[in-house]
């Protein structure tokens, strides 16, 4: 099981201590005087109380931020949206989470706080990793981990040092995840940060039992267990229980990996804190309980598990493994109705994390990053030795001076002047051509990687898929298959690898450009629509555009692939489902907006009563992703009508 993990957000300057100590700093922050030494110490305090007493935490940021408006105190008022931005984020409301970090990142450049602008490029990097958008975190890592060398603070280079051996970490890449995790706590040693170590050595047993060196992996998990009880450290001290047990179950000790589990569970009565990580620890106990072949106290455990999803319904995708729990005890029980019904829920919900291309393509940004380090290395090299040459020569000229007259002294010293004037132009204008040509090479680094992983998922996954039709059809052609359940089963695999390929070559597609015209995304679906017109009988398309009237219009390679899935979604569902003999697409505008409309006469459906199924969560989704707005209508007995409208202006 892919455990999902709720990071600690140690972004802004840490604070450990007891609630005790943190009360008693609290106490001082309120009799201080001086508002911008008090907002330092509400920080600090705000961030403590996120661990131990996120009400609190809540408080006393509302009161720091409320003060830093008043008193117009600009680096207070960054400082402590940042950690409210985390403070949302432990609590799982992400969207609110985006919003006050992007605020923080923002104030951070128009006030010119780089120390904090690391912090929040951090951050960002982080809310990306837990959205699952890991290439867009790496990057954001990399960026923080430049701005915090070249601000010489090593202490925050250990957060982008940990979060970088996160996202190997996803990627399988263990032994170079241990290499940064390992990195990280040495420096979090050295400044004595506790609770940034308890973090690193959870990454680290994560990691050890990823390699298979148990024993390793349960004495790191230990040592991280004590080192969170004595910093009172709830959040990493479930984390660390939870997969402390995760490895004695997979030693085989089941007893005590059910006693670890069941730990995780009993929690103080006023921490709500990361509700939604519970999620794991059922399907975990339940799984245990089926090994131990009790599949009736299994099923009492998936049931608290989908009674909490109903709280986080967001966190589904990231529990579908709960789904094939519950089915292992359906089927132990012989209940072979329920056990299919959510095997096949499961099988629904699974999607794939990494492929070998993608982790690759991640990978390379680590190499431009040690690019782009020694290039401006062998810069500050030319320019310490073009500055020694100047020293010499300015040497030689005093001296040459010293016996000439004072005429000469005032015509050297201006002629030395001039000459170190040139030679720092010539040093700025050298320096900016080798960065405009490092930029152009990175570019062309990317798209070729880009390319190459096009040409791969066609040559290689298209081929085979191509393979699995051919021998479908010569199983069909030529053997004499007389079981019709048989027949019906090879027909689907064989329409479903199709519809693969087809999806796969739209994929393509979007990848080999770098934006999408107008005209491309009307070419696109008038394909998909002829398509579809040959493949339905007793079904009338029509495509409608004034694409000329749009103009030049040009959509990301991302826009454009959630434009056209999402309008291949609507006309799908309507051949599936609404028995319609009329479908219609029409592309139009409405002022700034970019309207397209699906619609038909089919059956429609009761939208108050209608159970919505996966297509239209992934079309609002697709929407959501693109900043653009889906609406759907629809009418017993008189048809459906799907809208997207998108603003075709810089401010989507």
């Amino acid at each position: 099981m892919k455990l999902i993990l709720f990071l600690l957000w140690f972004c802004v300057c840490s604070f450990s201590g007891t609630s005790q100590n943190i009360d008693s700093l609290y106490a001082v922050a309120k009799q201080t005087k001086n508002d911008s030494i008090k907002l330092r110490l509400y920080n600090k305090v705000g961030f403590g109380y996120i661990f131990n007493d996120p009400e609190k935490a809540k408080k006393v940021l509302v009161e720091g931020l409320r003060l830093a408006k008043d008193s117009n105190l600009d680096f207070s008022l960054t400082e402590l949206t940042n950690t409210y931005g985390i403070y949302f984020h432990i609590k799982g409301e992400s969207d609110s989470a985006r919003y006050y970090f992007e605020n923080a990142h923002k104030l951070s450049r128009d006030f010119e706080y780089k120390d904090l602008e690391a912090k929040c490029i951090n951050n960002l990097g982080m809310f990306n990793w837990q959205t699952s958008d890991f290439e867009k975190a790496l990057g954001y890592f990399f960026q923080s981990l430049k701005m915090n060398e070249a601000l010489d603070d090593e202490q925050s280079t250990s957060y982008a040092l940990n979060n970088i051996g996160l996202i190997y970490q996803e990627m399988n890449l263990n032994e170079k995840a241990l290499e940064y995790h390992k990195k990280s706590l040495l420096i979090r040693e050295k400044y004595d940060l506790k609770n940034d170590q308890i973090a690193s050595l959870n990454n680290i047993g994560i990691n050890q039992k990823q390699l298979g060196r148990i024993e390793e992996a349960i004495t790191t998990y230990k040592k991280g267990i004590d080192l969170a009880k004595a910093q009172n450290n709830l959040s990493e001290y479930y984390k660390l229980l939870f997969n402390l047990a995760n490895t004695y179950n997979l030693s085989g000790n089941l007893k005590l990996a059910l006693e670890t589990y069941l730990k995780c569970l009993d929690k103080p009565d006023d921490y709500d804190a990361e509700e939604q990580f519970q999620l794991h620890a059922y399907n975990s106990i339940a799984s245990v309980y089926n090994e131990m072949d009790q599949p009736k106290l299994a099923l009492t455990y998936t049931a608290k598990g989908f009674e909490l999803l109903k709280k986080y319904p967001e966190a589904e995708l990231q529990t579908a493994v709960l789904y094939l729990t519950t089915a292992e005890s359906y089927y132990m029980l012989n209940d072979f109705k329920n056990a299919r019904l959510n095997k096949e829920k499961f099988i629904i919900l699974k999607d794939s994390i990494f492929s070998e291309a993608n982790a690759k393509a991640m990978a390379d940004l680590e190499v431009t990053y040690e690019t782009e380090k020694k290039e401006r290395e062998i810069l500050i090299q030319r320019a310490e030795l073009a500055e020694n040459r100047l020293t010499i020569q300015q040497r030689n000229y005093q001296i040459f001076g010293l016996i000439g007259l004072a005429l000469i002294l005032v015509v050297m010293g201006y002629l030395l002047y001039k000459q170190q004037e040139l030679k720092t132009n010539q040093l700025q204008k050298e320096s900016a051509l080798k960065d405009a040509l490092l930029k152009i090479e990175t570019q062309s680094r990317l798209q070729e990687q880009r390319l190459r992983i096009s040409r791969d998922l066609h040559d290689n996954i298209g081929a085979q898929l191509t393979f699995i039709i051919s021998s479908i059809d010569n199983l069909k052609y030529g053997f004499d298959i007389s079981d019709q359940k048989l027949t019906r089963k090879l027909e689907s695999i064989s329409t479903f690898t199709s519809s693969t390929i087809y999806e796969l070559r739209d994929t393509i597609w979007a990848m080999n450009k770098t934006e999408i015209s107008i005209e491309d995304l009307q070419a696109r679906i008038s394909n998909f629509i002829e398509k579809a017109d040959l493949a339905s009988d007793g079904v009338d398309f029509s495509f409608r555009s004034n694409a000329s009237e749009i103009g030049d219009l040009k959509f990301s390679s991302v826009e454009g692939m959630n434009i056209y899935r999402i309008i291949q979604e609507s006309i799908n569902n309507a051949l599936k489902y609404s028995e319609a003999t009329k479908i219609a697409v029409n592309f139009s505008t409405e002022g700034y907006l970019l309207v397209f409309d699906i619609s038909d006469n089919g059956q429609g459906f009761d939208l108050s009563t209608v159970q919505r199924g996966n297509g239209i969560a992934n079309m609002n989704k697709r929407a959501q992703d693109i900043g653009a707005h889906l609406d759907i209508a629809s009418e017993e007995k008189k048809g459906t009508t799907i809208t997207l409208r998108m603003n075709t202006t810089n401010d989507v």
